[in-house]
């Protein structure tokens, strides 16, 4: 038997496990009128970043190419010029004398094929001396004055001034909204990163959500409201605020609010709680700001929510680090927001969350999220609708009875009977099945549930005998008690990290747990251990699993139910916000001596009563595992019949496996039949003898 917390006992199928000692968007329309444009988003400072690097690059790689080639002396310059090394006219500006070396003509500097460039720079102000000595010389030469001034002036002034007005420019507009702005100064950072959903690209109906009829029928409701606002008016009555979906992991909340979507024609807005969240502080409340601001120019509309538990945590306790904390400035920004709703403005909020008990009560109190909605894991009733929703996409067998899976599935919520579903089809896929068949879902359940059975998997004589034992004292004593929940199966096949398990299968779905049935099931957990000490003459972790549940059991029973007689009518447990390392505690050290002595008491009175009940019955224990050593799975209707004594109705593991080998070994050619010489035709071959 599993559990979800110390404090409330799981209404799954029990199982006692013998446990492996090595292994432990578009534009949303309104009704009423023409569809009212979403905001557009800007680019963003990373695309003005990125241009302004762009421009910078150039401007270094034309800073870089404004003194081409190798630069030399004016002296070597006009040497090279005498000794006719230079190649075309010379060409002089107000600061510099460029030409070209020709190929090859100054071993180690030129190339052999290409002429090299070579500058000197001149002093601008004894321009008329390298003239004169140019004419001297009878270098050829053309003066290019004015444009290289402008060519310089961009490079050295404006071209600067230039790059840094654009990088002023673009930066003051993405601050520009700063002040109020829904991006700042961080641009996109700022805007709400929701999924806008209309009922045209939502498939979802409340045809669609089955095994959750209260909740459905009240976000009808919502459903009703946004379609037909003024029925609701004509009382006096305002539309609901806010509706908070809590529930277990996969019992159907974001589905539930998908539905909505589908079902009203009304714009979607869906937000995850961790969306708001951003390295930068501030930006999730800027983005809940965004996010409201879009839903009222929207509107009628829907605000989706998902893990507001992400942000909605109550302040003031556990890790918070005070006011300036993000998640905190966040959450303001939501009570605001939701606060600023006018009557007219008929935008609703849904969320959802598995916490509720950590939320802010300012987030939950009426006003803001005026309906609480539970969505609790489905009932046998339950089960079987959402069985047939999830069944209508498969092919499934004429032996398959969904009831009896509704039955064999208790605590199961919506996501595990779809994962049950799919498991089915996959399994009956990879046996080359036409159709889904009972075997198949049987199979499926235990997999979803408890891993997959590990048949390859080598164990020692000795382990698996110790394990046989095990599981049979769990299924014998489950038998044996009358107030345990019935025996389903029992196997000694490893399944996830167990050895071998006992299936039991509840005739109801457990809403409160009385004492003798907790009693009788510390009981069935003891007999695991018992067993095994009895055959082999030690203990192993096997039990561990059997021994936390047992302790987990007894102090639900102590600290939560008032079912000790010494300690009386009285809760101890205390209250557990989970937002702290110690629990808190509300009795003396004596009353926990005090709790420590009944805990270990009712553990070791199960323990005694159960080591009774295995040595009266002590021959059908070594019956039933004895034939889990020869059949490894054994049914109830089995378990049954080697207790009478009698033979299980099934193929033993030796029977099973040299069925596979039949198949695979080669048939025999047999010889073609003859007959006598005298009574079959000339030639024949008579038969041997």
């Amino acid at each position: 038997m599993t559990s979800n917390d110390s404090s409330t006992l799981d209404t799954t199928a029990i199982y006692f496990a013998d446990e492996d000692p090595r292994s432990r968007g578009g534009r949303p329309e309104g009704r009423g009128g023409p569809p009212s444009p979403l905001p557009k988003r800007g680019g963003g400072v990373l695309t003005w970043v990125m241009l302004a690097a762009l421009l910078g690059l150039v401007y270094v790689v034309l800073t870089s190419s404004s003194t081409p080639g190798m630069k030399v002396s004016w002296s070597q310059f006009i040497t090279y010029a005498k000794e006719g090394k230079l190649t075309g006219p010379v060409e002089v500006t107000e600061s510099q004398a460029i030409a070209k070396l020709k190929p090859g003509s100054v071993p180690g500097v030129t190339e052999d094929k290409n002429p090299t460039p070579v500058t000197v720079l001149l002093d601008p102000r004894a321009m008329d001396t390298y003239y004169a000595e140019l004419r001297k010389e009878g270098i050829e030469f053309n003066v290019n004055v004015g444009s290289s001034i402008i060519g310089q002036l961009f490079l050295t002034i404006i071209g600067p001034l230039l790059l840094f007005g654009a990088l002023i420019f673009f930066l003051s507009r993405s601050m520009r909204g700063a002040g109020g702005g829904p991006g700042g100064m961080l641009g996109s950072f700022g805007k709400s990163r929701h999924r806008v959903q209309t009922k045209e690209s939502v498939n979802v109906t409340f045809a669609d959500v089955a095994g959750i009829d209260e909740a459905k029928e009240e976000v009808s409701e919502l459903v009703e409201f946004l379609k037909n606002p003024k029925r609701f008016q004509k009382l006096g009555g305002r539309i609901p605020r806010g509706v908070l979906l809590e529930g277990p992991p996969g019992c159907g909340k974001t589905l539930l609010a998908r539905a909505i979507a589908g079902e009203a024609d009304v714009p979607f807005f869906s937000i995850s709680g961790s969306d708001f969240v951003e390295m930068f502080v501030g930006v999730g409340a800027s983005r809940v700001r965004d996010l409201f601001k879009q839903a009222k120019e929207n509107s009628p509309c829907i605000i989706f929510l998902d893990e507001i538990d992400a942000v909605g945590r109550r302040r003031g306790g556990g890790f918070s680090s005070g006011g300036h904390d993000e998640r905190e400035q966040t959450l303001n920004a939501i009570l605001v927001e939701m606060d600023g709703f006018e009557a007219s403005d008929q935008v609703i909020v849904i969320a959802a969350t598995n916490r509720a008990d950590v939320l802010d009560p300012a987030l939950t109190r009426p006003g803001r999220f005026d309906r609480v909605v539970g969505v609790s894991p489905p009932d046998v009733v339950g089960r079987r609708q959402i069985l047939g929703v999830h069944s209508k996409k498969v092919k499934l067998g004429p032996d398959v009875n969904l009831d009896k899976i509704a039955r064999a599935t208790p605590s199961f919520s919506g996501a595990d009977l779809a994962a049950l579903i799919n498991e089915a089809a996959i399994i009956a896929t990879m046996a080359d099945k036409d159709v889904i068949e009972m075997v198949d879902f049987e199979e499926a359940r235990d997999k979803v549930r408890w891993g997959r059975a590990k048949k390859s998997r080598k164990i020692e004589e000795q382990e698996r005998i110790a394990t046989a034992y095990h599981e049979a004292g769990h299924a014998v004593v489950q038998v044996l008690t009358e107030d345990a929940d019935p025996l389903h199966k029992v196997t000694i096949i490893p399944r996830g990290q167990a050895m071998g398990t006992t299936f039991s299968l509840p005739e109801k779905d457990r809403y409160g747990y009385g004492r003798k049935y907790c009693e009788a099931t510390m009981r069935v957990l003891c007999a695991g251990r018992i067993a095994e000490a009895k055959k082999t003459g030690d203990i192993s972790s096997g039990a561990g699993m059997d021994i936390k549940m047992v302790t987990r059991i007894a102090r639900a029973m102590v600290l939560e139910w008032g079912m000790s007689e010494r300690l009386g009518f009285v809760s101890y447990k205390g209250e557990d916000s989970r937002e702290a390392f110690i629990p808190e505690k509300d009795y003396s050290p004596e009353t926990a001596h005090l709790i420590d002595e009944e805990i270990r008491h009712m553990a070791e009175h199960a323990f005694a009563d159960t080591a009774r009940l295995i040595d009266q019955h002590w021959d059908q224990v070594v019956a039933v595992a004895e034939a889990l050593l020869k059949y490894e799975t054994l049914s109830k209707d089995d378990v049954d019949r080697v207790m009478r004594g009698e033979a299980p109705a099934k193929p033993t593991v030796a029977d099973l496996l040299g069925a596979e080998m039949a198949k695979a070994a080669p048939k025999a050619v047999l010889p073609a039949p003859t007959t006598k010489p005298d009574d079959g035709p000339a030639g024949a071959i008579p038969l041997p003898a």
